[in-house]
């Protein structure tokens, strides 16, 4: 394990900061860079380890982040609970695979899936969809498999899975993005949780700095939501910008990765 030095506590609750800024300023998206800090501002050696850590602190930082939004009424319990039981399984799948994969093969991996977060990111958010879905049969049979696969990706690569799991309730059930967004909290903190305890059971989780990272991201969430109130007409903009530099940040973990 890394020591606690005064450098690594600053580093990771600065990285903790970022992430928590980003993810309030822009939601999904900003904790795919918890672990490239951690390997590379923090100094995590281990990929493994970077991935496992921060998955608990996404988890926990999800769940901390859905309260708010239970107490606002805008979670769509039964959709969103259907969708994370069905990932669960494949975030248990995905976790497990990937912890048999080499460190280097893993981060090209999660280079590729940084690079299509931030292409996703591009788009513009729509907000049509449906305020008053309930769950039905129907339902239920298009939410199940759209988790069983987003639930992989989010164990597979070590992340929250937001910029999946948001598009996918939506695609699924109608439901607004505003609902959409609040409901995909209860599919992150279940699939970080899961994909840390899976890693947890090999010992690739460095709970100190989880807990740093988590510390720091409150502080960030906080400030983050004072700064989104601000952005207004530049708020598009903005989350182009950061989509572009999650792109520069993939190009440059595939490269470290490449060249050892």
């Amino acid at each position: 394990m890394i020591a606690l030095s005064a450098a690594v506590i600053a580093a990771t609750l600065g990285s903790g900061a970022l992430v928590g800024l980003l993810l309030a300023v822009f939601g999904g998206g900003g904790s795919v860079l918890a672990a490239p800090l951690l390997l590379y501002a923090v100094g995590v050696r281990d990929p493994h380890v970077a991935i496992g850590t921060s998955s608990a602190a996404v988890a926990a930082n999800a769940a901390f982040n859905l309260f708010g939004h239970w107490r606002g009424g805008r979670v769509k319990w039964p959709c969103a609970l259907t969708f994370a039981a069905a990932g669960l399984v494949g975030s248990f799948a995905g976790s497990t695979l990937a912890k048999s994969i080499s460190g280097s093969s893993l981060l090209i991996a999660f280079a590729v899936a940084m690079a299509a977060i931030g292409l996703s990111m591009l788009r513009r958010p729509k907000s049509e969809g449906d305020p008053d879905v309930h769950i039905t049969p129907r339902l239920m049979l298009r939410l199940t498999p759209l988790g069983l696969l987003t639930g992989f990706a989010a164990g597979f690569f070590g992340i929250g899975g937001g910029f999946l799991i948001v598009p996918g309730l939506m695609l699924a059930t109608g439901m607004t993005i505003v609902n959409a967004t609040a409901s995909s909290l209860v599919s992150v903190a279940i699939f970080g949780a899961a994909t840390s305890v899976n890693y947890a059971v090999s010992g690739l989780v460095d709970w100190r700095l989880a807990g740093l990272l988590l510390l720091g991201g409150m502080i960030g969430g906080v400030a983050g939501l004072l700064v989104s109130k601000k952005l207004g007409a530049h708020a598009l903009v903005l989350r182009r910008a950061f989509a572009g530099l999650v792109i520069l940040v993939a190009a440059y973990v595939a490269y470290r990765a490449l060249s050892g």
